[in-house]
């Protein structure tokens, strides 16, 4: 009689706390496309926060529409928007891409700067590692 209706739900269920998995992936090569080798914490995160940012989202139907996995940064790109409008979006859509990975926690303070024909974004990114700095190149 362990699934009794007639037991107390308390007796009946069993609360399960999820367990951290570990990051552990192949490392990616953005430059030549090469797979090759193992990483793990910090590595890991940093390579998963870049290729969410490269990722466009909805794009590959791999990922899925469910999933919203990626980065929606291409429909700014290109654009000859004013830089007050990229100060409020860039950050928006980045933090969008990179909340969906339980591993990352808050992404703030994103400074924009333009350098001849690039865009480039740093900002801060709270994870289980700690908290990252990292730079890109829109």
């Amino acid at each position: 009689m362990a699934l009794s209706p007639l037991r107390p739900s308390e007796e009946r269920a069993v609360e399960v706390m999820p367990t951290p998995q570990p990051s552990r992936t192949y490392a990616l090569n953005f430059d030549t496309g090469e797979v090759g080798g193992m990483i793990d914490g910090e590595s890991a995160i940093r390579q998963a926060i870049r290729k969410a940012i490269v990722t466009a989202r909805f794009r590959y139907l791999i990922y899925g529409f469910e999933h919203l996995y990626g980065c929606e940064l291409e429909d700014l790109i290109g654009q000859d928007l004013p830089i007050e409008l990229l100060n409020a979006e860039i950050p928006r859509v980045i933090s969008e891409a990179l909340l969906v990975d339980d591993r990352i926690t808050d992404v703030y303070n994103f400074t924009l700067s333009r350098e001849g024909d690039g865009l480039y974004v740093s900002f801060f990114a709270d994870t289980a590692e700690g908290t990252l700095r990292e730079e890109v190149a829109v």
